[in-house]
């Protein structure tokens, strides 16, 4: 757990105009966020996972792993709606030299929070590395409760979780209540600083694709207690990251890291690219950060 606190950022996935992996793309982006993060998140949402088959998220993790000579912490997003076929995925994986797993509650099919607990404790008995936790009721359609996250941290291989609830109520009571080496780590990039004064221990980021060394300093004024920084990095960062989402997740930053030179802006299908009009916001956005 220790490896994961600070600031992990959840990489995009880089792709030509003809809808391939971008290799050279990936390649730089991992260079652009080295030195300003603590860990990488590899096939999370924002790496487009769910568009890509089985072999690609293994060709992106294997290549990830190949071009890390920082040696940051790797986690690994492993979600879905079907228990059992994460179970027969984790038999496929490749997963030596991953730190842990990352796991977004069940979508679509939204199970009841029973169903949940029973869904993510099967996942933690099969896995052979940690697993994390990622709640994230705008996308998966249902709340992970504090009860329920309570009762999975005390898994031996539940090791902590991602909140993007926004209910910063919700993680309180998770903090509060859970077992002293159980991870909570702010799944919204802006409400860091007030997730970290209540106990949080850091951060996984969309934004820190683009801006790791901005990311960092939020990031770790705030686990030094220096609310203050931690607070007027995240004022600075309002209106810019607000534009990230106008068009879905990762169409914004994708923009943003197309604007400095790092990759395209295009994304798969069903999600399309940034619209001209947001590309500009975005730009006068950027420009005024620097």
């Amino acid at each position: 757990m220790e490896s994961l606190k600070g600031l992990g950022v959840a990489l995009v996935t880089p792709f030509t105009a003809k809808g391939n992996i971008d290799f050279d793309a990936l390649l730089k982006l991992l260079k652009h966020t080295a030195t300003g993060v603590d860990y990488w998140v590899v096939m999370g949402s924002t790496g487009e996972a769910i568009t890509l088959t089985h072999q690609e998220q293994s060709e992106v993790l294997s290549f990830i792993k190949q071009n890390n000579p920082g040696n940051l912490p790797i986690v690994f997003g492993l979600g879905g709606s079907n228990t059992q076929e994460l179970l027969n995925r984790l038999k496929q994986l490749d997963l030596t030299g991953v730190t842990a797993l990352l796991s977004s509650s069940p979508a679509y099919n939204k199970p009841s929070q029973q169903g949940i607990i029973k869904h993510f404790t099967t996942l933690a008995n099969a896995a052979p590395i940690p697993v994390l936790l990622y709640n994230v009721p705008g996308r998966t359609a249902s709340n992970m409760e504090a009860a329920t996250t309570l009762e999975l941290a005390q898994h031996p291989n539940i090791i902590g979780i991602k909140e993007a609830s926004g209910n910063l109520i919700q993680v309180m009571e998770i903090i509060a209540h859970a077992p002293g080496n159980f991870l909570v780590t702010s799944g919204d990039d802006l409400l860091t600083p007030a997730i970290t004064a209540m106990g949080g221990q850091g951060l996984i980021s969309v934004l820190a694709n683009a801006l790791p060394g901005k990311f960092n300093r939020m990031v770790h004024s705030a686990l030094n207690g220096d609310v203050t920084t931690s607070r007027t990095q995240a004022f600075e960062l309002l209106q810019l990251n607000e534009l990230m989402y106008l068009e879905g997740n990762p169409t914004g930053i994708k923009a943003l890291l197309a604007l400095k030179g790092i990759g395209t802006p295009y994304v798969r299908l069903p999600l399309v690219p940034a619209s001209a009009a947001l590309t500009q916001r975005i730009a006068m956005q950027y420009k005024q950060l620097n």
